[in-house]
């Protein structure tokens, strides 16, 4: 006889991309957060989380690196496998590591490797309106895709720093356009980092796939952090766009569903963890 979780925020439904996409029309927001084990996956389910992403941030917060650059597609796909095992009812995003989608064979080989050897039920590239082939091509072969938008860690040293994107006219029309090509693409979700919450607003109102936001504003569909940061154990300085919600909470259990709560309701992200 299993036993069934006692959580109030969680369901015991199956989150899937069909599920968020129903959840936006119907004016839900939703919860997500990275993970890289099962123990933490197995514990942002019970908390309500509905999308974990195996995010190559793990090159910094689990491997010690400076970015996501040394981020190779075995790690991606043994962590993603771990997480997988934990996730319970929660949808399972992996991350497609640096130029691990540098051509569309590329692209179609290592998400499959993502989705057959590691379990991910979704994959995450960064990128531009330039990466609308890619997309379609894996949306031709039923792979969904979330296109990370707005910053992108992997091109840090191509742009030379970790900083808003998207502030000038020019810029904020850049990333609408490259928002739109990338749905009509195929793109099942976007996912936007460090853009001004009024931009972000606009592109979740005309964006008919989620929309989900990290350092974006309180108007995205959904929001994510990375684990380690809103528990507060990040080495160095935490992004002023997350907050510690471990300060206080008294477990690690308490601290993911005052997360999850504070997602649903609204009041995370506040003015202080937001850009103009």
């Amino acid at each position: 006889m299993g036993t069934s979780k006692t959580s109030p925020l969680v369901t015991s439904r199956r989150i899937t991309v069909a599920s968020l996409r129903k959840g936006k029309h119907e004016g839900r927001r939703f919860a997500a957060l990275t993970a890289y084990d099962a123990s933490f996956a197995a514990l942002e389910d019970a908390a309500g989380v509905e999308l974990i992403l195996v995010g190559d941030s793990l090159g910094m917060v689990v491997q010690g690196h400076r970015s996501t650059i040394p981020v190779t597609m075995d790690h991606v796909v043994y962590h993603t496998r771990l997480v997988a095992r934990g996730a319970g009812s929660a949808l399972v995003m992996g991350d497609m590591p640096f130029m691990s989608f540098a051509t569309i064979d590329d692209a179609r080989r290592n998400a499959a490797r993502l989705m057959q050897e590691g379990g991910a039920e979704i994959v995450k590239l960064e990128g531009t309106g330039a990466q609308g082939e890619t997309v379609e091509a894996l949306s031709a072969q039923g792979i969904p895709v979330c296109a990370h938008l707005g910053l992108r860690p992997q091109a840090v040293h191509k742009v030379g720093a970790y900083k808003i994107q998207g502030r000038e006219p020019e810029a904020a029309k850049v990333l609408m356009d490259d928002a739109a090509s990338l749905e009509q693409a195929g793109a099942d979700m976007l996912l936007l980092e460090c853009v001004p919450a009024s931009l972000a607003k606009k592109i979740t109102e005309h964006a008919q796939v989620p929309v989900v936001g990290i350092g974006a504003g309180v108007h995205c569909d959904g929001q994510i952090l990375v684990l380690y940061d809103m528990l507060g154990i990040t080495p160095g300085r935490r992004p002023s766009f997350s907050k510690d919600f471990l300060a206080g909470a008294g477990s690690v259990p308490a601290a993911l569903e005052a997360y999850v709560e504070a997602v649903k309701s609204g009041t995370f992200p506040s003015t202080e963890h937001t850009f103009d």
